[in-house]
């Protein structure tokens, strides 16, 4: 009987039934507007709050993810809001779990991500982060069949966080999923001008530091920008809202924003 990580925030950040979850993730997925592709779908920026605030903005990435072909493998990585981590952390089982299935985990990549030295087990990171667990109902509607590689990232330099993605890269078979929010509980307009710059950094793959204050995954996001930027991928924003925009009052709202990250087609 393999080891599996329990959902820890079914029924609080997205439904409990799965009859629930599936339609509420379709119906985000099916209302999510058409993007024009520049090429391959190889990395996204996703947002990690409620469905209810930012389901619609994460919905835009994995609308494009549906409609890409042999993807089965995800190498994730969200920020750890509850622990404090010093390098990457893997969670120590084989599989995760969420009101709609199992998701096993690609045990060669985690073997082959645990044997860098900023890479360690850490379950207690694992145990009650949302940033991770609430993409794979997503994921789970998106793609047929896929394992996931999940990583939860405390301290580390964008180096260290880009090299175990170049471990990690693979083909047209991986994609790679940054989870973060971006400003959190600012007024309404000074969120919109913050939220803004962060996406012109993003979109500069600027190697400048993105700052904890500006999103609450800088450091993954960060890691991925200098992946890409090696890699050569053109970035693109596919949303860019906040919770006052979504389901909630404008007095201090939370920033959310989605990013493609393409692979052009002859590359």
């Amino acid at each position: 009987m393999r080891s599996v990580r329990r959902a820890a925030v079914a029924g609080s950040f997205y439904p409990s039934s799965a009859t629930r979850l599936s339609s509420e993730v379709d119906q985000l997925i099916a209302g999510a507007k058409a993007q024009r592709s520049l090429g391959m779908l190889k990395a996204a920026i996703v947002p990690h709050a409620g469905f209810v605030y930012s389901g619609a903005v994460a919905a835009s990435a994995y609308a494009l993810l549906k409609a890409r072909e042999r993807v089965d493998r995800v190498v994730l990585l969200g920020p750890s809001h509850f622990v404090r981590l010093e390098g990457l952390g893997l969670p120590a089982v084989e599989a995760m779990r969420t009101p709609l299935g199992e998701v096993a985990l690609d045990l060669e990549g985690v073997k082959r991500a645990s044997q860098l030295a900023q890479v360690a087990e850490s379950p207690q990171a694992h145990a009650h982060e949302h940033s991770l667990e609430v993409q794979l109902p997503f994921l789970q509607r998106v793609l047929s069949r896929f394992t996931v590689i999940p990583l939860v990232v405390g301290d580390a330099d964008p180096d260290a966080v880009a090299e175990v993605l170049e471990v990690l890269w693979g083909g047209e078979e991986t994609i790679i999923l940054v989870s973060s929010d971006l400003s959190h509980y600012l007024p309404y307009e000074l969120a919109v001008k913050a939220d803004k710059r962060t996406a012109a950094r993003v979109l500069e793959l600027d190697p400048v530091l993105l700052p904890n204050e500006d999103a609450c995954g800088a450091t993954p996001i960060n890691g991925l920008l200098v992946a890409c930027a090696k890699a050569k991928l053109r970035p693109a924003v596919l949303d860019l809202r906040n919770s006052g925009d979504t389901a909630g009052p404008r007095s201090e709202v939370v920033g959310y924003g989605s990013f493609a990250f393409y692979q052009a087609q002859d590359g």
